[in-house]
């Protein structure tokens, strides 16, 4: 960002900071190991979430209040989630191959695995 303000005298514009953090998530978290992929997904799910209304309006900014941020609205988040758990869950049964390996394994416990069990430790611990 610094190179950035010295090409526009030392003024930030509006997409400096999407630029900066284009060139940072390409040679930080580029490279595909598991916790990179852990952290980008964890940044695209809140990033996809912000697209939700807001529960209620913002703040005029011209009150000089504090950025804050602003819980999505129930019902949206409701839907949000509904759509999010129906798709996956279409997704492991029907395309399997496309689930991000660590989703894969959840949901592998969750509709699967955990359908066997023969006493109360595997059921509430560790299934067979």
């Amino acid at each position: 960002m610094l190179f950035q303000r010295k090409l526009n005298n030392g003024k930030q514009r509006k997409l400096d900071t999407f630029f900066a953090g284009l060139l940072g998530g390409y040679v930080v978290f580029g490279d595909r190991t598991a916790i990179n992929e852990q952290v980008v997904l964890y940044v695209v799910s809140r990033v996809v979430a912000t697209a939700l209304p807001r529960a209620y309006p913002p703040p005029n900014p011209s009150s000089g209040a504090p950025v804050r941020p602003i819980p999505p609205s129930s019902t949206h988040f409701a839907v949000f989630s509904a759509l999010a758990w129906g798709a996956v869950m279409y997704l492991f049964a029907e395309k399997g191959h496309t689930i991000q390996p660590g989703m894969f394994s959840s949901m592998t416990y969750l509709y699967k695995d955990s359908d066997r069990w023969n006493g109360l430790k595997t059921l509430l611990l560790h299934n067979t």
